[in-house]
């Protein structure tokens, strides 16, 4: 796994939807990568089912060096993300680094389209959530990866994606080994 212990950061808003930024941390913890949980909206999020979350570290206080960034659907949450100044940088410029860029459900429309992260690439999003990106087709796969651009449809497809990005970072061999340990079909 090299001897840098890969970072990732969580954007974590209010609204966001619980199972697609748990499932992923939580695969993303036991790859052994740093996963930090960046508050957007407040250190403490809750959730589009009122599940509360304390956050690690606000988003401004992070640097842009990080592997990875994921982005977590829910209508609201999406918005709170994308209405946010400090997200926008951050995710642009760990985007020009060439980390990967993931995003679930509602977010690849709503936070990535307008950024300008969609252009030329292939991604998917939440049933409906297509309205946000007029300009953009989205194909219909549950995981779709295109280069270091990892999108995802929803809640139901949560472990899916983390293992998409646990195979990205760090090749099939882990990812399978996880998804055996952790009983995913």
């Amino acid at each position: 796994m090299g001897n840098m212990k890969k970072r990732i950061l969580l954007a974590m808003a209010d609204g966001f939807e619980e199972i697609e930024a748990i499932a992923p941390a939580d695969i993303l913890r036991r790859a052994g990568y740093e996963v930090i949980l960046a508050g957007v909206t407040g250190l403490e999020v809750t959730g589009a089912h009122d599940i509360v979350v304390k956050c690690d570290q606000m988003i401004e206080e992070l640097d842009t060096n990080f592997d990875a960034i994921i982005l977590p659907g829910g209508g609201l949450g999406a918005k709170n993300l994308a209405d946010s100044w400090a997200l926008n940088e951050k995710l642009l410029m760990i985007a020009n680094n060439g980390a990967i860029v993931a995003a679930i459900c509602a977010a690849p429309a709503v936070v990535l389209y307008p950024a300008g992260l969609l252009e030329g690439r292939k991604a998917v999003c939440y049933p409906g959530s297509e309205v946000n990106a007029p300009n953009f087709e989205f194909g219909e796969e549950r995981v779709c990866v295109d280069g270091n651009l990892i999108t995802s449809r929803g809640p139901g497809c949560a472990m899916e994606f983390g293992l998409a990005i646990v195979e990205k970072l760090s090749g099939r061999e882990l990812a399978t080994t996880l998804k055996e340990r952790m009983l995913i079909k």
